[in-house]
Order: structure tokens, then sequence, then C-alpha cells
């Protein structure tokens, strides 16, 4: 799969279908978007963590970069152009989903303490196997953990620790010093790291707290549906597996082992990638959609 924050990328196959795209090709736009809009679907996700959410930032985020792609003049890469207006979306967008409730460390520890340990469903009972609950648990329950980070820390370390973002790659997208995103993602892990070793089970056997022992009670809160799980489900592969990582490797072994918990997370993929994209040429004419003369 290409991988647009590869330390050395080549754009060729971008510059083709933008070129394209300004002449007039509809299908090399959809094709452009195709080759993206899941990695803006994968970090929108982890900034507001309900599905149908993050599917609405992307959109927006993809709609202001159409919109502007008759401007761009390769001055920059087009990685660059591309995700700083994604980036720059999502620090500035309007609170939604899992924002929506301010979430402190303090807090969410809180909460995951007022679930009660229960045994897990009879399988005849659910209509999947046991197993992936107790994942899409896990995953549910590390996924808002990043809601407890504030919006800086929290791309920062989805770019950097999740998806391998090095720190040259980062700080062009986020348009900050090497110095200032090193900065902020070292904030960010210790922050993060400091209530997973207090709090979570995972690594760190001497807290009590299990996923399997907690899945039955995300089921009864409603934070687990087996009808319609957001993470398992969908699931597409490994992040580890699709963003190889290129940030320089760290050297705390605990701090690996953290990493690796949100590095084995789903990458997944929108619902109806291209659809509402043609929807959207649909309604006004692609040369106006694009600002194209």
């Amino acid at each position: 799969m290409h991988n647009p924050f590869a330390e050395m990328i080549d754009e060729t196959t971008d510059s083709e279908l933008i070129e394209q795209s300004k002449n007039g090709s509809q299908a090399a736009v959809e094709k452009l978007i195709l080759r993206h809009q899941a990695w803006v679907y994968n970090i929108a996700l982890r900034m507001v963590f309900y599905p149908h959410d993050a599917e609405e930032v992307t959109q927006e985020v993809l709609i202001k970069a159409i919109t502007r792609l008759s401007t761009f003049n390769g001055e920059s890469k087009f990685r660059t152009w591309l995700y700083r207006i994604a980036t720059n979306h999502v620090l500035n967008m309007k609170r939604r989903g899992g924002e929506l409730q301010t979430q402190s460390f303090s807090g969410y520890g809180d909460a995951i303490n007022g679930v009660p340990d229960l045994d897990l469903p009879d399988p005849k009972a659910v209509p999947v196997e046991v197993p992936l609950l107790v994942e899409e648990a896990k995953i549910a329950c590390t996924m808002g953990m990043l809601l407890c980070l504030d919006r800086k820390q929290r791309l920062i370390f989805v770019l950097a620790e999740v998806f391998g973002v090095s720190d040259t790659v980062g700080s062009e997208i986020l348009d900050v010093s090497p110095d200032n995103f090193r900065q902020s993602l070292s904030r960010a892990r210790r922050d993060l790291y400091q209530f997973m070793n207090n709090q979570c089970g995972l690594i760190n056997s001497n807290n009590p707290c299990r996923c399997h022992k907690k899945t039955k009670g995300f089921i009864d809160a409603g934070h687990v549906d087996p009808n319609n799980m957001m993470f398992v489900s969908q699931r597409l592969s490994e992040i580890r597996s699709v963003a190889a990582s290129t940030y320089a490797q760290v050297d705390d072994v605990m701090d690996r082992q953290y990493a690796t918990l949100f590095r084995d997370h789903p990458f997944l993929e929108p619902k109806d990638q291209i659809l509402w994209l043609r929807q959207m040429f649909e309604q006004r004419s692609f040369r106006d959609t694009l600002h194209l003369n």
C-alpha cells in the first residue's frame, strides 16, 4: 500500500494525477483521493473516535483539498500540501464525536474502574466470536485514552508513534520546527504512558485491569456493540504492516511496548469511499468543483 508518510517518497503518480485532474479528468481526481483517503480517515478516527464522525471529517478535509487543487503549484511536496490541510483542519474543527465529553486521564481511569469485572458473555448469546469482542474492547479502550491528550499532542502522537512519521516529515506537515515536534511527542508519550503504566494491565501485570474482564461490562454500558463493532469488523490490516516505522527507535523498552499496542490497531477504510465524491460532482459541475477555467 502507498505510504505517504515514508521518509523518502516518490510522488510521480500523485503528480501525474494532479496534472490530469487540472486538465479536467474526474477519474484522475478519484484515483488521487483513493490514494490518500484511508490515511486521512485513520488520522481523523483517532482524533474523534467514532467512525461516522471520522468519515465526516475525512470528507471535509478532502473537499478542501479538491477545491484548492488548482492552486497547487508543486513548490512543496504534495503530501506536505495535502496533510497540512488535513492537520490544520483537525486542529481547528469544531468538537465532535468522542471529544464532546472532555476527558482527563484521571477521569478516564475512574470510568474504566467503574466498569465491573464480569465473566465473558456466553458464546451462544452473541452474534460474533467472543475473542473478537475482547479485541474490540481493547481497541476501544486504548483509542479512548488518546482523547485524554490535547489535540496537538494527540495528533503528533498519532503521526509519530502510531504511523511512524519522522520528525522531519512531521514538522513539515505541521509547519513547526523538528525540535518542537519532538518536544510535543515527548510530552504526549510521558502523559499517556504514565497513565497506562498506572492503569492498564496489558503491559504492567501489577495492574488488575484486564480487557477480558471488562468486555461484558463494556457491552452492558453500550461501549461495545456486538451487532455493530466499530473497529474489528472494519479491519483492513494492522497499522504496523502498512506504515513502516521511520521514526528513530525509542530507547526505552517500555515505551516501545506501549507504542506497539497502538501500532497493532487496525488500519481501517471508510465506507463508500468514492460515492460521496461522485455525488458532489453531480450536484455541481466537475470543473466548478475544482475551480477550473
